[in-house]
């Protein structure tokens, strides 16, 4: 049986994603990850908050972590910062990323709406959060998913 990773995007598709976020993290300090489930009976954004702490998330030394979450079969996703992005930066900071993913969603580009979320989110908190020489990568970039 094929792994909810493999069944909601193709492989090249999944390294496209994870090369994304490689790409992002050059430009920040910042620590992003994208987790994958199939359904989702809370609000997102809930479900995103107990992922971010299950995924040690919450253990980065800037405390600058930031999860896209998306909950396949239930069509929900969410975006979620650590506290020291949620310190800096405006309430409505992760809208315009959002805003740019269901764009994207809504035509069932599910791959494109993620690099785009990704890239927003790198372009985002580099501003807050900018890559700094010793800055080492303190989260896996591959796709998680429970």
């Amino acid at each position: 049986m094929a792994s909810l990773v493999e069944e909601f995007l193709t492989a090249e598709e999944e390294q496209e994603i994870v090369k994304a976020i490689r790409q992002a993290e050059l430009k920040t300090s910042g620590e992003i990850r994208v987790h994958l489930e199939r359904d989702c009976e809370q609000e997102a954004l809930d479900r995103a908050k107990v992922l971010f702490h299950q995924l040690k998330m919450d253990n980065t030394k800037a405390e600058n972590g930031v999860l896209i979450y998306v909950a396949v079969d239930a069509k929900k996703f969410a975006i979620c910062g650590d506290r020291g992005i949620n310190k800096v930066v405006p309430a409505d900071f992760w809208q315009s990323t959002k805003d740019l993913m269901q764009a994207e969603f809504k035509n069932a580009h599910f791959k494109t709406g993620l690099v785009k979320g990704i890239e927003s989110a790198g372009e985002q908190l580099a501003h807050f959060f900018p890559w700094d020489d010793d800055d080492v990568n303190e989260l896996s970039d591959e796709i998680s998913t429970s």
